[in-house]
């Protein structure tokens, strides 16, 4: 599905405040429209409190639901189930190697993100948080598919292999993780895809709490891994899964309709 790049207006209302009309309103914007916003490399820090500002826009009916695509400088996260034992060498080890650490409100166990990883941050309103976690799956998936790797969710075998998986059974590698946090019927977080990373830094860890849980790429598969291409993809697929119209917007044109939600 091709992604069609609109100039958007903020106009704001009155002064009422951020949860108000002040927040001012997208126009021309479709409740049929998905806005996908790619941000290149963020911080994680940065895209946290981003998230958290879309969140809030996104209660209030500022915004409509919006897909960030971006990557990360190399840092590892843990989720709310994640254990000590996920990081066996000690925060100052993987410091020393110019990895951070940072405890996340998301599901799942610990993981890791850096460059050549895509990052998809969905800010949509959900009902059935599970319904969407598998929609997620099925659009990476479906952009792992445009890119020569078959894939498959394995929901089925319990929520330890929530994710995205390459290869037969008893060979499986895991090519994608995915972790949601929900908020008033608000998601944040969401999923990595494994594109053209370094896996090295999988191995100084327990990835998503799975010992034996081998880690794999586009790029080590075989399939197409330029991720400006796979980004696109997959920001189609997740539009195509979502029943909604993709529309591209510039960064500033965010960060301008969340001027007024601020992160305490």
């Amino acid at each position: 599905m091709a992604i069609r790049c609109i100039y958007w207006v903020i106009r704001p209302v009155n002064a009422a405040g951020p949860g108000s009309d002040a927040a001012g309103v997208w126009h021309h914007v479709g409740v049929d429209e998905l806005l996908i916003c790619r941000l290149g490399t963020v911080d994680y820090a940065a895209a946290l409190e981003l998230q958290e500002r879309a969140r809030t826009a996104r209660k209030a009916g500022a915004i409509a639901d919006t897909l960030l695509l971006l990557e990360h400088p190399p840092v590892y996260t843990r989720g709310r189930r994640s254990e000590p034992g996920e990081l066996p060498m000690g925060t100052d080890w993987y410091e020393a190697r110019g990895i951070e650490i940072v405890d996340v409100r998301r599901g799942g166990k610990v993981t890791y993100h850096g460059p050549g990883q895509l990052i998809a941050y969905p800010i949509v309103s959900v009902g059935d948080v599970l319904k969407f976690v598998r929609l997620v799956e099925r659009s990476a998936v479906a952009a792992l598919a445009a890119h020569g790797v078959t894939a498959r969710g394995r929901a089925d075998e319990g929520r330890d292999f929530t994710g995205v998986w390459v290869g037969e059974p008893g060979n499986e590698r895991k090519i994608g993780s995915i972790g949601i946090h929900v908020s008033g019927q608000v998601t944040t977080h969401g999923l990595s895809v494994n594109v053209d990373t370094d896996l090295e830094p999988f191995n100084w860890i327990v990835p998503c709490g799975l010992p034996d849980a081998q880690m794999t790429s586009v790029a080590r598969e075989g399939g197409d891994a330029d991720i400006a291409r796979f980004t696109d993809s997959f920001g189609g697929a997740f539009a195509a899964e979502m029943e909604r119209n993709p529309v591209a917007i510039e960064r500033s044109q965010l960060e301008l309709a969340l001027e007024p939600y601020l992160v305490a």
